[in-house]
């Protein structure tokens, strides 16, 4: 298929082709059909190195199409509840160390009015403060490590929708941590070590990771980081990198609980249970919103949610 033909305007395409393309991206038909469309400047932006340029395609034809709907419902919309993404002021011109690094997701955390304690809906925070999140339904997600734009000056994260809620959480907050340190950090620090600390720091605070930890220890029992991984949404190896981080655990015992993890598997698949996952929120009650004020009619409400008219009716009345 000529695609850039149909991009450019040089030609325009059958319904034949485009059911074709929309089967090939996994988007509606209806996506094609509007005269304009959201561009995505990539911010942060990570993949898996083996992530094929089809897959790649797919994700940002399905974060477009997600996007068209949120800003076609934002547009009748008179005042938006949420607010506008700021980098907190208190955060210094220059991050040279990786303690910096610490020290800005605790500004973050308090310009959010967060303190030390676990954040429980870490997706419904982030929204709250102005970035958009999206979970992707594309399928083979393993090659997929998610992605972080900007669409109008606004900041938006994509997440994996099969994704474990600790994996939702960390990728979230490394991205956020792309949005905090870009243009901060010094040029001997590695920025997707710099992300993954400032992940870990937000959503595990020294002063918190210390009174679930204590100052030095010589083991940590899996039971033990499970529990905390239901606490705090991070998962238990990053709980050994928290504790190795944090000198709470020598780089010995963090290596030797490394290969435990590895010789059982965990490192692919972590025990006892999984962390639930998270889901955007915003958007659904915006729709719900603009639906209960007479902004849209409920075959409009239908449409922004893809949803059959029927089925959506049928949810409103139940």
């Amino acid at each position: 298929m000529a695609v850039s033909k149909y991009e450019n305007g040089k030609a325009t395409p059958s319904s034949t082709v485009l059911l074709s393309l929309a089967d090939a991206l996994n988007v509606r038909v209806e996506y094609f059909l509007r005269p304009e469309h959201v561009e995505l400047e990539m911010q942060g932006y990570r993949k898996h190195h083996k992530a094929p340029n089809r897959l790649l395609d797919r994700i940002k034809a399905d974060v477009k199409e997600k996007l068209d709907r949120f800003l076609e419902l934002e547009a009748v919309l008179p005042v938006l509840p949420v607010g506008e993404f700021r980098v907190p002021r208190a955060l210094a011109d220059r991050i040279d160390t990786y303690v910096d690094v610490e020290r800005a997701a605790a500004d973050l955390r308090e310009a959010w009015g967060l303190g030390v304690n676990p954040i429980p809906e870490l997706i419904d925070t982030c929204e709250e403060h102005g970035i958009r999140v999206f979970r992707t339904s594309i399928p083979n997600d393993e090659h997929f490590d998610g992605l972080a734009a900007l669409v109008r000056g606004n900041p938006v994260i994509i997440l994996g929708e099969d994704w474990p809620g600790d994996r939702q959480r960390f990728t979230l907050a490394h991205e956020l941590g792309h949005l905090v340190l870009e243009g901060r950090l010094a040029k001997d620090l590695d920025m997707e070590l710099a992300a993954n600390r400032f992940a870990g720091a937000f959503l595990v605070p020294e002063q918190a990771a210390r009174r679930a930890l204590g100052d030095k220890r010589h083991w940590l029992e899996p039971r033990e980081l499970w529990l905390l991984k239901q606490e705090y949404g991070l998962s238990m190896a990053g709980w050994l990198h928290r504790a190795r981080d944090l000198g709470i655990i020598s780089d010995q015992t963090y290596k030797r609980l490394r290969q435990e993890f590895k010789a059982r598997g965990w490192l692919k698949k972590e025990p006892f249970g999984d962390y639930p996952g998270e889901q955007p929120r915003v958007f659904e009650q915006l729709v719900y919103r603009a639906l209960a004020e007479d902004l849209i009619g409920e075959s409009k409400a239908a449409e922004l949610m893809g949803k059959p008219l029927m089925q959506f009716h049928s949810e409103c009345t139940a």
